[in-house]
């Protein structure tokens, strides 16, 4: 395996990874393989924060409409994240990779309380962090949640798992001009008005110059290519 070109990073994935083809619930099918993948990490070296959405347990906007207050559908939401974290945790110890559940609200005896200095322990000993429970307020996204995490734990980089390539200049989805953009700068994101992250999340990241590589995590072996510090997707730094 090469050497790894980070020695910290933030990862965050989103909760449809650990649904299947509907989207929604678990797949612990996927949540194994993505745990074998995941462990098949650790001899890289590189040192792995882990953030989950919820999206694959609650959609935020579908509560909203049926009338859920604001504030209610996120705190389910950020309970949905605590139990991605949980499922993907346990799937991990059973891959052979110790995994480190820290929540951003007292959630004992379920996990720990998210601590900067707990979670550099837990790293330090070879175990995967996965922060969960948000930032432990509503209003607030799973990507500001990896942003604050990579800035408290100094994380060389913010690695945001898609299913698209990179940053494109329009959806690629929608518009057939698209093109691919490799590198960016934080101005030249806010000035094309480009849909990288939540916008509290990547003023985060532009005001602690984080840099934020956004990269396809469907295609087999690209996030290894990542971390051996090949040039895969966007990034913007």
């Amino acid at each position: 395996m090469p050497q790894a070109a980070y020695q910290r990073v933030v990862l965050k994935l989103s909760g449809e990874s650990l649904a299947g083809p509907e989207a929604l619930g678990f797949d612990f099918t996927c949540v194994r393989d993505l745990a074998r993948r995941l462990s098949g990490l650790r001899d890289l070296g590189t040192e792995i924060v882990l953030v989950v959405g919820g999206g694959n347990l609650l959609r935020g906007r579908e509560a909203k409409a049926v009338g859920v207050p604001a504030i209610q559908a996120d705190r389910i939401g950020m309970l949905g994240t605590v139990m991605n974290a949980l499922a993907l945790a346990a799937t991990l110890g059973a891959e052979g990779a110790p995994a480190r559940v820290l929540t951003a609200t007292p959630m004992h005896p379920l996990a720990e309380l998210y601590r900067a200095e707990t979670a550099r322990a837990a790293l330090a000993a070879g175990e995967f962090v996965i922060a969960a429970g948000g930032i432990g307020h509503p209003f607030f996204s799973t990507d500001t949640t990896a942003a604050l995490r990579s800035i408290e734990l100094e994380a060389d980089c913010l690695l945001k798992a898609t299913t698209v390539d990179g940053v494109y200049s329009a959806d690629p989805r929608k518009d057939e001009s698209a093109v691919l953009l490799p590198e960016l700068g934080y101005d030249e994101v806010l000035e094309r008005r480009l849909a990288v992250m939540d916008a509290t999340a990547f003023a985060l990241c532009r005001d602690h110059a984080l840099p934020i590589r956004v990269f396809n995590f469907s295609e087999a072996g690209t996030l290894e290519r990542v971390l051996a510090g090949e040039k895969l997707g966007s990034l913007v730094s």
